[in-house]
Protein backbone atom coordinates (compact mmCIF):
# COMPACT_ATOMS: atom_id res chain seq x y z
CA UNK A 1 0.00 0.00 0.00
CA UNK A 2 2.88 2.30 0.79
CA UNK A 3 4.33 1.67 -2.70
CA UNK A 4 1.00 2.63 -4.31
CA UNK A 5 1.00 5.90 -2.40
CA UNK A 6 4.60 6.63 -3.48
CA UNK A 7 3.71 5.91 -7.11
CA UNK A 8 0.63 8.10 -6.85
CA UNK A 9 2.59 11.02 -5.30
CA UNK A 10 5.38 10.59 -7.85
CA UNK A 11 2.83 10.63 -10.68
CA UNK A 12 1.21 13.78 -9.31
CA UNK A 13 4.57 15.54 -8.96
CA UNK A 14 5.49 14.53 -12.50
CA UNK A 15 2.13 15.73 -13.85
CA UNK A 16 2.35 19.08 -12.02
CA UNK A 17 5.94 19.49 -13.18
CA UNK A 18 4.95 18.92 -16.81
CA UNK A 19 2.06 21.36 -16.41
CA UNK A 20 4.41 23.99 -14.91
CA UNK A 21 6.91 23.57 -17.74
CA UNK A 22 4.15 24.01 -20.34
CA UNK A 23 2.36 26.85 -18.56
CA UNK A 24 5.48 28.95 -17.94
CA UNK A 25 7.39 28.33 -21.14
CA UNK A 26 8.65 31.49 -22.88
CA UNK A 27 6.43 33.04 -25.54
CA UNK A 28 7.12 31.92 -29.06
CA UNK A 29 9.16 34.11 -31.39
CA UNK A 30 6.37 34.23 -33.96
CA UNK A 31 5.94 37.99 -33.60
CA UNK A 32 4.15 39.33 -36.67
CA UNK A 33 6.12 41.71 -38.88
CA UNK A 34 4.21 44.46 -40.66
CA UNK A 35 4.84 47.10 -43.27
CA UNK A 36 3.00 50.40 -42.96
CA UNK A 37 1.45 52.90 -45.33
CA UNK A 38 -0.25 56.20 -44.57
CA UNK A 39 -2.28 58.93 -46.20
CA UNK A 40 -3.36 62.25 -44.75
CA UNK A 41 -6.24 64.63 -45.29
CA UNK A 42 -5.99 68.34 -44.66
CA UNK A 43 -9.36 70.05 -44.66
CA UNK A 44 -9.56 73.84 -44.56
CA UNK A 45 -11.95 75.76 -42.33
CA UNK A 46 -11.05 79.17 -43.77
CA UNK A 47 -14.24 81.28 -44.06
CA UNK A 48 -15.41 82.07 -47.57
CA UNK A 49 -13.99 78.91 -49.09
CA UNK A 50 -10.56 80.49 -49.60
CA UNK A 51 -8.54 77.68 -48.03
CA UNK A 52 -6.92 74.65 -49.64
CA UNK A 53 -7.97 71.11 -48.77
CA UNK A 54 -6.06 68.03 -49.94
CA UNK A 55 -5.69 64.28 -49.62
CA UNK A 56 -1.96 63.48 -49.59
CA UNK A 57 -0.41 60.07 -50.25
CA UNK A 58 2.73 58.63 -51.80
CA UNK A 59 3.11 56.03 -54.49
CA UNK A 60 5.54 53.08 -54.40
CA UNK A 61 8.35 55.36 -55.68
CA UNK A 62 7.82 57.82 -52.81
CA UNK A 63 6.32 60.49 -55.07
CA UNK A 64 3.74 62.77 -53.46
CA UNK A 65 0.23 62.39 -54.83
CA UNK A 66 -2.24 65.20 -54.09
CA UNK A 67 -5.99 64.97 -54.60
CA UNK A 68 -8.13 68.08 -54.15
CA UNK A 69 -10.76 68.06 -51.45
CA UNK A 70 -13.42 70.72 -51.04
CA UNK A 71 -13.30 73.26 -48.23
CA UNK A 72 -15.66 73.03 -45.26
CA UNK A 73 -16.88 76.58 -45.85
CA UNK A 74 -18.28 78.37 -48.89
CA UNK A 75 -19.18 82.06 -49.08
CA UNK A 76 -22.44 81.45 -47.19
CA UNK A 77 -21.02 79.30 -44.36
CA UNK A 78 -20.46 75.64 -43.70
CA UNK A 79 -21.10 73.54 -46.80
CA UNK A 80 -22.42 70.09 -45.97
CA UNK A 81 -22.28 69.06 -49.62
CA UNK A 82 -18.53 69.67 -49.62
CA UNK A 83 -18.13 67.59 -46.47
CA UNK A 84 -20.14 64.76 -48.04
CA UNK A 85 -18.02 64.96 -51.21
CA UNK A 86 -14.82 64.71 -49.13
CA UNK A 87 -16.21 61.70 -47.27
CA UNK A 88 -16.73 59.86 -50.57
CA UNK A 89 -13.15 60.61 -51.69
CA UNK A 90 -11.67 59.53 -48.33
CA UNK A 91 -13.69 56.29 -48.17
CA UNK A 92 -12.71 55.52 -51.79
CA UNK A 93 -9.03 55.85 -50.78
CA UNK A 94 -9.56 53.60 -47.74
CA UNK A 95 -11.27 51.01 -49.97
CA UNK A 96 -8.41 51.25 -52.50
CA UNK A 97 -5.86 50.41 -49.79
CA UNK A 98 -8.10 47.70 -48.34
CA UNK A 99 -8.50 46.07 -51.76
CA UNK A 100 -4.69 45.82 -51.93
CA UNK A 101 -4.54 43.97 -48.60
CA UNK A 102 -3.89 46.91 -46.26
CA UNK A 103 -5.65 46.95 -42.87
CA UNK A 104 -6.73 50.31 -41.42
CA UNK A 105 -4.71 50.24 -38.21
CA UNK A 106 -4.98 53.70 -36.67
CA UNK A 107 -6.60 57.08 -37.33
CA UNK A 108 -5.15 60.22 -35.74
CA UNK A 109 -6.77 63.65 -35.90
CA UNK A 110 -5.72 67.16 -35.06
CA UNK A 111 -6.69 70.73 -35.69
CA UNK A 112 -5.07 74.12 -35.78
CA UNK A 113 -6.80 77.49 -35.77
CA UNK A 114 -5.60 81.06 -35.95
CA UNK A 115 -7.45 83.45 -33.67
CA UNK A 116 -7.28 87.24 -33.85
CA UNK A 117 -8.94 89.14 -30.98
CA UNK A 118 -11.44 86.44 -30.11
CA UNK A 119 -12.39 85.64 -33.72
CA UNK A 120 -11.19 82.54 -35.54
CA UNK A 121 -9.76 83.64 -38.88
CA UNK A 122 -8.63 80.31 -40.32
CA UNK A 123 -7.81 76.74 -39.50
CA UNK A 124 -7.31 73.19 -40.67
CA UNK A 125 -8.34 69.71 -39.67
CA UNK A 126 -5.71 67.08 -40.36
CA UNK A 127 -6.40 63.36 -40.24
CA UNK A 128 -3.80 60.64 -40.73
CA UNK A 129 -4.87 57.15 -41.76
CA UNK A 130 -2.26 54.50 -40.94
CA UNK A 131 -2.52 51.11 -42.63
CA UNK A 132 -0.54 47.92 -42.15
CA UNK A 133 -0.19 44.48 -43.68
CA UNK A 134 1.91 41.45 -42.87
CA UNK A 135 5.21 41.12 -44.68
Amino acid sequence: MKNNFIYWVSGMIFTLGMFAIYAFKPASNNIPVYEYKQFSTIESVVPGGLGRSRLLSTNVNGTLIEKDLLNFYSLVGINFGNISNNDVIIVDKINEYSDKGWELYQVTTGSNTNTVVGSTTSGIFITRYLFRKSK
